[in-house]
């Protein structure tokens, strides 16, 4: 039996163990700096014993940031994203850049750019209507996703992941709630694929083969009338003939609509009011139930969807979801997924990974209370957590 322990293959790259941390927005991209919090944030994972941590967000353009704190992946950043990547080398980890374009989730008033959708609606993240996307347009942002990958390389990124999930832009595509186009990027399956295919394709080329890439993929959105496994399986049956991508890692739910979909467990709603201005905070008390609806947490909770996908494909797979426990890696990597993400359960204890090969622990401490989330506009941690570096 594979031990998660062992070293594993991404692409052209060996992992030390088969553990991922999983992108979680830091908080600490001041204007879009990388700060020297940013580097710690990583350096303490990488520490920690995981084999790949991931810098989130990547954004591709200005107009694809969530909001003005969002660091945009342009050449100026190169060499303060070398301090990142060397720093998590040292630690004997490999460290991936999620790459994406934040789209109908963007806050257009904070980053003072407009952004794009495939068909044109409201957006409350953006506070207005987005309209939606020309092929003009799109064949802009996939040069952006071809020079943020050139990037990444040229900052000493060993992989990129591709943002297909939570209703981000190339997400939303894909999503028949979401895509109303009727051109050659809406309408059928095939057509609803075709514009993340050419991102993938395009980053693919970019990054040469000596950087693995993936991608995290929703596996359903999570929202009436939204993706789900019928179709979702067919788009990564398609990804997979492509053969531009060396693993999925499998996730589900809608910034945009569904917030706790991907996270599950208790809703720390008035934390989310305390962190936003008023306004804001006044809205999410009449609204925030319905865009963050509680969720049972349940351990590895996307493990049963993840079945479906491990069964219908040959490719690497990641299994992400409410992974805190050592027998749920154990049982991951006796179902076949290649690899298991953690989040949460690093935030609380970046040592984490350690401590289970050590056998000095056989599950995290995190409760997932997700008082973590509202922490994201102040620096992202565990609010229970030590604040002592390993």
């Amino acid at each position: 039996m594979t031990s998660p322990f062992e070293p594993g293959r991404l692409g052209p790259l060996t992992l030390r163990n088969r553990i991922v941390k999983a992108a979680t927005f830091e908080g600490v991209m001041p204007r879009g700096a990388v700060s020297d919090d940013l580097v710690e944030f990583h350096r303490r994972v990488a520490a920690g014993g995981a084999a790949l941590t991931t810098v989130a967000y990547c954004a591709v353009s200005e107009g694809g940031r969530v909001h003005r704190n969002t660091m945009v992946m342009s050449d100026e950043r190169v060499d303060d994203l070398r301090q990142l990547t060397d720093a998590v080398h040292h630690e004997g980890a490999l460290v991936a850049a999620q790459l994406g374009h934040a789209g109908l989730v963007a806050n257009t008033r904070s980053n003072r750019r407009p952004t794009l959708a495939p068909s044109t609606r409201f957006s409350a993240p953006a506070m207005g209507i987005v309209k939606g996307a020309t092929e003009t347009q799109l064949d802009e942002v996939v040069r952006d996703f071809e020079r943020a990958a050139r990037v990444a390389d040229a900052a000493g990124f060993d992989a990129i992941e591709i943002h297909l999930g939570h209703n981000y832009l190339l997400s939303s595509f894909l999503s028949p709630n979401l895509n109303r186009r009727t051109d050659r990027y809406g309408g059928s399956i095939e057509n609803r694929a075709r514009f993340p295919r050419r991102v993938v394709a395009a980053v693919r080329e970019a990054a040469g083969d000596h950087m693995a890439v993936y991608a995290k993929f929703n596996m359903a959105d999570g929202v009436a009338k939204g993706l789900w496994l019928e179709e979702s399986l067919q788009f990564a049956r398609l990804l997979e003939a492509d053969g531009h991508l060396d693993a999925l890692e499998l996730t589900g739910g809608s910034s945009l609509l569904n917030g706790m979909y991907f996270f599950r467990g208790e809703v720390p709603l008035r934390e989310f009011r305390d962190a936003q201005p008023r306004l804001v905070g006044w809205g999410l008390k009449f609204y925030g139930p319905k865009l963050f609806p509680e969720y049972p947490f349940e351990e590895g909770f996307f493990l049963p969807f993840a079945r479906e996908f491990r069964a219908a494909l040959r490719m690497p797979l990641i299994l992400l979801g409410g992974i805190n426990r050592l027998d749920t890696m154990q049982t991951a990597m006796e179902e076949g997924f290649a690899f298991v993400a953690m989040g949460r359960a690093l935030l609380r204890q970046p040592d984490l990974p350690r401590l289970l090969e050590a056998e000095e622990a056989t599950a995290g401490l995190c409760i997932h209370c997700n008082k973590c989330l509202p922490t994201i506009y102040s620096g992202t941690r565990c609010v229970l957590a030590d604040p002592v570096t390993p």
